[in-house]
């Protein structure tokens, strides 16, 4: 039997990684209506289809291959976004969990750029890294999504290429395409530093708050 994701809450200064549930709904619809300029390439649901888009989490979530989260302003109480584990691999007879994905993750216009994401990749990384014991945390994109590349590579992770035709397109009008994915990675080894580079900048942010 495959490694079966679950992911605890994981807090942080100005955010909260809660497991998501329909309580989130009203929230996330809120929050996925303020600005939608940044998610051409991203699955991010309308305020009318978050219901199924959290259905669908879950569904994906009771298979054990994802750990879905809302992002919750500590701030605010509210859902302002979602975030996920993802893709569990297991290479060792004692199913001990070796690699996985952050991915699913979109934030509401209103807490972009501030400090929101990095901290959350903070609390999932280290999550990954030190209590699961992973080898590897990867993260994959659109090829074409430059703001979303930058916004990874700003957390740490390191470029490894694109692997074409990789998954459906979330671009408007490309729902029967197949879409290059750019693939990015941290590995055990650099943790340590991405780690710290991630706590300098959450304090760079909370600084300014």
């Amino acid at each position: 039997m495959g490694h079966m994701l679950r992911g605890p809450v994981l807090e942080g200064a100005s955010v909260r990684l809660e497991p998501l549930e329909v309580r989130h709904a009203a929230d996330l619809a809120a929050a996925a209506e303020e600005n939608r300029d940044t998610y051409g390439f991203t699955w991010v649901p309308r305020a009318d289809e978050v219901g199924a888009y959290i259905d669908a989490q879950l569904a994906r979530a009771a298979t054990g291959r994802l750990a879905p989260y809302a992002q919750v302003s500590r701030a605010s109480g509210r859902a302002v976004g979602a975030t996920a584990y993802w893709e569990p691999r297991c290479w060792h007879s004692d199913d001990r969990l070796d690699a996985v994905e952050v991915g699913f993750t979109w934030l509401a216009r209103s807490m972009q750029g501030t400090g929101v994401n990095a901290e959350a990749k903070l609390l999932l990384f280290g999550h990954a890294f030190e209590v699961w014991g992973v080898s590897r945390v990867d993260l994959k994109t659109d090829a074409r999504n430059a703001r979303s590349r930058a916004a990874i590579e700003s957390v740490g992770a390191r470029f490894e290429g694109v692997l074409r035709n990789w998954s459906r397109s979330w671009a408007p009008g490309e729902e029967d395409r197949l879409r290059d994915s750019a693939i990015f990675s941290v590995t055990a080894e650099e943790w340590p530093q991405c780690r710290e580079r991630l706590r300098e900048r959450v304090a760079g942010f909370l600084t300014r708050a």
